[in-house]
């Protein structure tokens, strides 16, 4: 019999009020257990309100929440939590050492636990033998990396980050991502705020679109493409019985045969595990494949298009139905 998963979040009609004005309002969200979550919209949509009324830090005006299956405001499930705010301030006269020890400490890690932990995450986020110096010497990407050694210290099953790549060069966003994905292999959730979209592609499972207090859409890359999957192919030439094949696996959206020798085709399939019987599909015709390349979503255009109100852009009453099973909602963050 297979274990019965819950919810890592689950919010219903979730509103906050703040001198008479919704800065949140009617929020409905479900973000499975294990899975990188990514919260978007522009500054002032109520991603920050948001995150603080699930770690329990402000109360919410009305509606109901669930964390890992219970309230934040029980210590039980605050202490399985782990948050790295974007603004956050570190007791700069301490060592990382320290720092982690205090909050450690704070999270009930024992003081034989924190001797073995804290080398290990500071080893993690690129600290390794940093630890015994102060962090007033701390560049900003390096807090960045102490902030989240603290974050993922005490071994959270639900963590939040929010804009966790701002301060670090390329090198330290790829391995933030790392991190990221290494949660994930954990079954450890990831509740992800961050305006880097190329990252927020790359990692998360799946988005949703926050916008003056309302979901505009959420559902899988895949899912928020309509469940399709853009193929751009090039052969040497469109040979007979190539097209009626293709057209057989799915939907031919173009055909380019202007350049001799060579025609680039776009083909939208509903699975990626078709991808084999295309280029079986082509070898059978007789015709040379040169290229096939899967398309990932474009996440910055669909932001733009939703966020800025683009023509094309879905209406918001229907786009969440990309994700059907979860219900529409509001966030302002």
């Amino acid at each position: 019999m297979n274990a019965i998963r819950i919810n890592a979040i689950q919010t219903r009609e979730l509103r906050k009020e703040y001198k008479g004005r919704a800065v949140v309002e009617g929020l409905t969200l479900d973000v499975r257990e294990g899975e990188v979550f990514g919260f978007l919209g522009p500054n002032g949509a109520g991603k920050s309100t948001t995150v603080k009324m699930l770690l329990g830090l402000v109360l919410p005006t009305s509606g109901q929440l669930e964390v890992l299956g219970g309230t934040p405001a029980d210590p039980n499930i605050r202490a399985r939590l782990g948050f790295l705010p974007e603004q956050f301030r570190f007791q700069t006269w301490m060592t990382a050492e320290e720092f982690l020890s205090f909050h450690g400490r704070l999270a009930g890690l024992k003081a034989d636990e924190l001797r073995v932990r804290i080398p290990q995450v500071l080893g993690t986020v690129g600290l390794g033998g940093r630890g015994r110096e102060q962090l007033g010497g701390y560049s900003k990407g390096m807090l960045q990396r102490a902030g989240l050694a603290g974050a993922i210290l005490a071994r959270p099953r639900l963590v939040f980050l929010d804009e966790p790549t701002s301060a670090l060069d390329p090198i330290g966003r790829v391995e933030v991502r790392e991190i990221i994905e290494r949660l994930r292999a954990e079954g450890v959730t990831v509740f992800l705020n961050s305006h880097l979209l190329s990252e927020v592609e790359q990692v998360c499972d799946r988005v949703a679109f926050v916008k003056r207090g309302r979901v505009l859409q959420e559902g899988s890359m895949q899912e928020l493409m309509g469940g399709v999957i853009p193929v751009d192919l090039r052969v040497d030439e469109l040979r007979p019985g190539l097209l009626d094949a293709l057209s057989g696996l799915g939907e031919i959206r173009r055909t380019d045969i202007n350049t001799p020798g060579r025609a680039d085709l776009e083909l939208w399939l509903q699975r990626e595990d078709i991808l084999p019987a295309v280029a079986t599909a082509v070898h059978d015709s007789g015709a040379r494949l040169f290229a096939m390349t899967p398309r990932r979503p474009d996440l910055e255009t669909m932001f733009l298009d939703l966020i800025e109100d683009r023509p094309g852009a879905a209406p918001p009453e229907s786009a969440h139905q990309a994700g059907s099973e979860h219900q529409p909602g509001a966030a302002r963050a």
